[in-house]
């Protein structure tokens, strides 16, 4: 669709300078929807989304301005919310309130989440939620408030809108990182061996290297030489960094 296509170049961002204007036309697009959105592009650090000029669009383009809502001052809310533990055992849209989560498909970490308490931490009745897992490991989380603050069943807005709001926010955040990402930590095409993803895998799990020789068959010496090697591709100082750079790059898959 031409005018689908439109809107995904609109909150697409290649440079600083787009920051602005994608982050309004996601804004507009959202009110549209009688729905206000706020981002937070890295649920593991208190640094916020910002323009070329260094504003914080939560607060300068979002207008999250009144008091208690701009909860990125509260450096505890993070710890005691919901919200972003749901994004971390959730990949895609969900809605919410104080019954709990709802997904398309059955999150049973999510099931576990106690979201009594919701209006404390959401200062709503209900939101919509996409977590974008972006690259090396990176979480950001968006929601989706309603502008009637009494709503507190969004199960048809998220039915007919959910997935066009995960797959533009999605772009939104994922372009909002890509151009603002200025460390790079881990070497271009890295790619490492059979032998030294397995190895990694049995340290990921606290294995030594005399259990490793012993679980594949190998001496201690090799077993070692493929955990050095790999940390050496990987650019990594340690034993412990080397295994968290390759999970981060996917190569020790999902925990069981």
């Amino acid at each position: 669709m031409d005018w689908a296509n439109t809107t995904f170049e609109q909150v697409t961002i290649r440079a600083v300078e787009d920051v602005r204007p994608a982050a309004t036309a996601i804004r507009d697009i959202a009110l549209q929807l009688d729905l206000r959105i706020a981002v937070c592009p890295d649920i593991s650090s208190k640094e916020q989304m910002l323009d070329a000029d260094g504003k914080i669009i939560n607060a300068d383009i979002f207008g999250w301005t009144a008091d208690g809502e701009r909860w990125w001052e509260n450096g505890t809310l993070a710890l005691s919310s919901p919200f972003p533990r749901a994004t971390r055992y959730e990949s895609e849209p969900f809605w919410c309130n104080a019954h709990g989560a709802f997904t398309v498909s059955r999150n049973n970490y999510l099931e576990d989440l106690n979201f009594s308490e919701f209006h404390k931490f959401s200062k709503a009745r209900a939101m919509i939620v996409i977590p974008s897992h972006l690259s090396f490991g990176q979480i950001a989380a968006t929601s989706f408030v309603p502008v009637d603050k009494t709503l507190d069943d969004m199960s048809a807005v998220f039915a007919e809108h959910g997935d066009f709001l995960g797959a533009l926010t999605r772009r939104f955040v994922a372009s909002y990182v890509s151009t603002m990402r200025t460390q790079q930590w881990i070497p271009s095409d890295c790619r490492l061996s059979k032998r030294e993803v397995e190895c990694l895998r049995w340290a990921a799990i606290g294995k030594t290297d005399k259990e490793i020789s012993l679980i594949l068959a190998l001496s201690h010496a090799t077993v070692r030489y493929h955990i050095q090697r790999a940390g050496e591709k990987l650019n990594a100082v340690n034993r412990s960094q080397a295994v968290f750079k390759a999970g981060q790059l996917g190569y020790l898959g999902a925990a069981a």
